[in-house]
């Protein structure tokens, strides 16, 4: 082992000695630099460097919503709304209702901002098509808003009226998960 180490140590001595020494040069192994400092030679096209962005995962803080009650696939879709739209400020969980979704910590209610507005729809719609691209990673069942159901692999359905902005969802998006059970604590939800 000695054989080994010995020489390969030497070399490295040897090599750091020939690195010219540069005045205020970082004495550690790495160097902060602006980003506009560095520039690709060729920058990837928008597209691949949105999926560059879109792989890499970090961990989401809580959200929003209040989580208790919620299960693990539906706290996720509520801490990726919370990051990915700082605007919605109310995001409703667990509830009485007739309906499993939301008693049992399966759906939540993204509450929209100034919903009879054309931007309030805008945003609710650009909602639903967040919750409809990630409806495999959060184990979507079914997304409510102006009373259309979107569920994945099929056409949007029209849902009966139920009298109101709020019954017929036209003041929330309504996001309802499979659930993937309670959580234990020791969860980590990424992006």
């Amino acid at each position: 082992m000695a054989a080994v180490i010995g020489p390969a140590a030497a070399i490295v001595a040897v090599g750091a000695d020939t690195a010219p020494a540069v005045p205020d040069a970082p004495q550690c192994c790495t160097e902060v630099v602006p980003v506009a400092a560095v520039q690709a030679p060729n920058p990837l096209p928008a597209r691949a460097d949105r999926a560059v962005r879109r792989n890499t995962r970090f961990p989401l803080p809580a959200g929003v919503a209040l989580e208790k009650g919620l299960q693990v696939e539906t706290i996720l879709a509520a801490r990726a709304v919370s990051a990915r739209f700082p605007q919605i400020l109310d995001i409703g969980g667990v509830r009485a209702d007739s309906l499993k979704w939301h008693p049992n910590g399966l759906a939540i209610d993204v509450m929209i901002p100034n919903y009879m507005t054309p931007e309030g729809k805008a945003l609710g719609d650009r909602i639903v098509a967040y919750a409809l691209e990630n409806a495999e990673r959060w184990d979507v069942n079914h997304v409510i808003f102006r009373q259309e159901i979107h569920s994945r692999g099929r056409a949007p359905r029209k849902m009966a009226d139920r009298g109101g902005a709020t019954a017929n969802h036209y003041d929330h998006v309504h996001i309802a998960t499979n659930g993937g059970g309670f959580p234990t604590g020791h969860e980590t939800y990424l992006t």
